[in-house]
């Protein structure tokens, strides 16, 4: 595989190619901006607890909205009710105009996910599973077996591909999930920690994947722990704490809000509100203090 100086061959054969820098992506989503997902006033309850309250969005084509919030902020509830899996508790979810609980059948055709945790059928060799969902996504056959090789050419894939995926290491299995998700060429993509267990090589490939989509007016939600991934792919921002918006804008706007601080340093007061130096200070005199 190569690296983004030599994006693989592969995926330029689908249309797929290195974006030239964030403002091309920027440039080309003022010529055809439309809301692609929106979500309005969202809230979920379980029980007396509240996962999720008053949450308001909207991605518009060519767009990458990275979620971020500690764990137990609402981020996997918030990605499960915008595709479909979770009803919410009030408010509603939209997509292209519609709202996906009258139109489901047409918004899954359009939909590619990414679970945070994908659950596949280990029997399977990762060719009969992606031969799998391209059936249920009605894919034509033809059109299945060159975008299936051509992508799992792409993430080093294609010598493995009638090896069973119960003997497929983390990352391999990411990779198929990925490729599932993105075959059918879909309108919106929600990727739920999409980078997890893959090697620096198939991590730098998606980045320009994901990138290269939303240059072509893809919609993307991201939701990720890393902040350096966030900050590199997403055009917007949105940061939770305890089920609510803390803070939401472009990343342009969220930088100058955080007056020079980085993403991180700016996060953590948002969400956080602790001394991280002084608690790390205090684990590692912890850690070195005399044993006896």
């Amino acid at each position: 595989m190569g690296l983004p100086g030599t994006f693989p061959q592969a995926w330029r054969q689908l249309g797929v190619g290195i974006p030239k820098s964030r403002k091309g992506a920027r440039t080309r989503r003022k010529t055809a901006m439309t809301t692609v997902l929106e979500a309005r006033e969202l809230g979920k309850r379980y029980g007396a607890v509240t996962a999720v309250r008053d949450i308001s969005f909207a991605i518009g084509r060519g767009e990458i909205l990275g979620v971020l919030g500690p764990n137990g902020s609402g981020k996997s509830t918030i990605v499960k009710m915008v595709t479909g899996l979770l009803d919410p508790t009030r408010g509603q979810v939209w997509f292209q105009g519609q709202r996906i609980d009258q139109e489901m059948t047409a918004f899954k055709k359009s939909l590619g996910y990414v679970p945070e945790q994908p659950d596949l059928y280990g029997f399977l060799t990762g060719w009969e599973y992606l031969d799998l969902v391209a059936t249920v996504r009605g894919l034509d056959r033809r059109r299945f077996r060159e975008k299936a090789t051509a992508m799992l050419e792409g993430f080093t894939l294609y010598g493995s591909r009638d090896a069973p995926i119960h003997s497929y290491s983390k990352g391999m299995r990411q990779r198929i999930v990925l490729i599932a998700a993105m075959m059918h060429d879909p309108e919106l993509l929600v990727l739920d920690e999409p980078f997890s267990g893959l090697d620096v090589t198939s991590a730098l490939v998606l980045r320009h994947v994901i990138q290269g989509l939303a240059t072509e007016g893809k919609a993307l939600l991201f939701s990720s722990p890393v902040l350096e991934q966030v900050d590199k792919l997403c055009t917007h921002l949105l940061v939770l704490k305890k089920g609510s918006v803390v803070g939401a804008g472009s990343m342009e706007q969220m930088h100058a809000g955080f007056a020079g601080l980085s993403l991180e340093a700016g996060f953590m007061q948002l969400t956080e509100q602790v001394d991280a130096d002084r608690i790390a200070h205090d684990i590692v005199a912890a850690v070195l203090a005399p044993t006896r």
